[in-house]
């Protein structure tokens, strides 16, 4: 697992996001439209992919894409 394929995914996810310009120190709410649609659309995104669950707290609580994967990588290794 690398935070440069949980970007790629999030890029190819969200049609806002121009590929390339995510970074893992990046805080993903200032690249797209932040709404709850768009939470549900990663929460299902993070199921999906790694077989794991986030919630909106979790969300709200990460502010940057790397802070996010982070807590994608423990779940996973729990």
């Amino acid at each position: 697992m690398k935070v440069e394929d949980f970007i790629a995914k999030i890029e190819e996810e969200f049609d806002d996001v121009e590929s390339g310009v995510l970074k893992p120190e990046s805080n993903f709410r200032e690249h797209f439209e932040w709404n709850s649609i768009n939470a549900l659309i990663l929460i299902a995104l993070v199921k999906t992919e790694y077989d794991v669950s986030i919630n909106a707290e979790d969300i709200r609580n990460a502010k940057t894409i790397r802070d996010l994967f982070g807590i994608i990588e423990k779940r996973v290794a729990a």
